[in-house]
């Protein structure tokens, strides 16, 4: 197969996978109704100065599935911790011991469910249409291709190789779905 076409599948795959990584940390904020350190990880506290990653300045766990525990490595910055959780507008009242910032997760309610379940559907839908906007790109890149030169059944070739590719990923994007539903829909 041709070099430049080989070029173009590969970026394509790569903007593909990044679709799925960002999916990935879109879907971690959107909570399952039980714990998760990951419901934290967009926090960021004002640790002397700089806006620096809650896990950098805390252990972070749940001792049980309806709360976390923040444990700093400065109880000097618990103050710092709650204001940041606060502000990061998850919904958390966080409150501390003096030891640690604790945070109760309260239980979904079913209508609560079924809005996150459709919240996660529409950023599956997102990664979808990147998913068919990286396979148009690619499919225009391997047509000019064509028009330089390149031979039809090479381009014919190409262009279904990325949407082998597209569907592969179309598929990968409907197992992430199940596996959040389930989660969220779980009891």
């Amino acid at each position: 197969m041709n070099e430049e076409i080989t070029f173009y599948l590969d970026i394509a795959k790569e903007q593909m996978q990044e679709c799925v990584s960002h999916l990935e940390v879109i879907l971690s904020k959107i909570r399952a109704g039980k714990a998760s350190p990951q419901m934290l990880r967009t926090v960021y506290v004002d640790y002397y100065g700089s806006s620096t990653p809650l896990s950098q300045t805390a252990n972070v766990s749940t001792p049980d599935a309806q709360t976390i525990s923040i444990q700093p490595f400065d109880k000097t910055t618990i103050p710092l911790i709650e204001q940041a959780i606060v502000n990061a507008n998850l919904g958390f009242n966080p409150s501390n011991n003096g030891e640690k910032v604790i945070i109760s997760v309260p239980p979904l309610t079913e209508e609560r469910r079924i809005d996150l379940v459709k919240q996660t559907k529409v950023e599956i839908e997102k990664a979808k249409v990147s998913s068919r906007n990286i396979r148009q790109k690619t499919n225009d890149e391997i047509k000019k291709l064509g028009k330089e030169g390149v031979s039809e059944d090479l381009v014919r070739d190409a262009e279904e190789q990325v949407q082998e590719l597209t569907n592969q990923f179309t598929k990968k994007f409907d197992s992430i779905f199940a596996t959040k539903e389930a989660e969220i829909m779980t009891v």
